[in-house]
């Protein structure tokens, strides 16, 4: 896990779904900018779809803004256990600010929806055509398995500007995951990350509520990640 140092920003992640699904490492290494290293587990690259509520979001000790929903498109890098994202969708013209990083913001039109047992994900991006449907029903919780841990346990994420490669740390208390069945699910955000369609049933797991996540200062990373080769699962 990456150094506690002062979080920018605090906040809580509710109701959040995260869909799974293993690539061929050589098709997720081509959108890696030069420096990063695809991660991988048991010989495949994983590419996740999450969507989820933002909430109590506090930016350096200013009030808290209004819930709203976030959804990213995901893989993973070596090096910290890290995440590399290939969107970020939000409904908060606020987090824009984040390209300056070179994170990849998007405004967009996003609800979720709770109705019984069941959670509804709708989105849909201001420009272009990415847009998506998910409709789920959360299970029991359940002990997660080591992909699962592989998955979701990431403590830092990489983004490139100025032709260099920064780091920010990210911090959260431990979550409960739980089973989740896909009910329905029509989206297009991994054709417009340049991703062909991914194939077979994803990997899904389901969040109520992680209470305490932080996101701290983003900085320049002093030398790329080493490209040693992985073997098997995490290590």
């Amino acid at each position: 896990m990456v150094a506690n140092r002062v979080p920018v920003l605090r906040a809580r992640w509710l109701t959040q779904t995260f869909l799974s699904w293993p690539y061929p490492p050589a098709t997720v290494q081509a959108l890696l900018p030069r420096g990063l290293v695809v991660d991988e587990f048991e010989g495949a690259a994983w590419v996740t779809f999450t969507p989820f509520l933002m909430a109590d979001v506090r930016v350096l000790g200013l009030p808290a803004l209004p819930t709203f929903a976030e959804t990213n498109l995901r893989t993973y890098a070596r090096g910290g256990d890290a995440v590399w994202f290939l969107s970020l969708d939000v409904t908060c013209p606020l987090l824009l600010a984040g390209r300056t990083l070179g994170v990849p913001y998007h405004l967009a039109d996003l609800r979720v929806s709770v109705t019984g047992d069941t959670v509804t994900y709708t989105g849909a991006r201001r420009t272009g055509d990415a847009g998506y449907r998910l409709v789920v029903r959360p299970g029991a919780p359940a002990g997660p398995t080591e992909l699962d841990g592989w998955l979701t346990s990431r403590w830092r994420a990489y983004s490139r500007r100025l032709g260099r490669l920064w780091e920010t740390p990210v911090g959260h208390e431990p979550w409960s995951p739980a089973g989740v069945s896909v009910a329905a699910l029509e989206q297009t955000v991994t054709r417009a990350a340049g991703l062909p369609a991914p194939r077979g049933e994803p990997v899904a797991l389901f969040s109520r509520s992680v209470d305490h996540a932080w996101v701290g200062a983003s900085r320049p990373v002093r030398s790329p990640t080493p490209p040693n080769p992985r073997q098997g699962g995490r290590t």
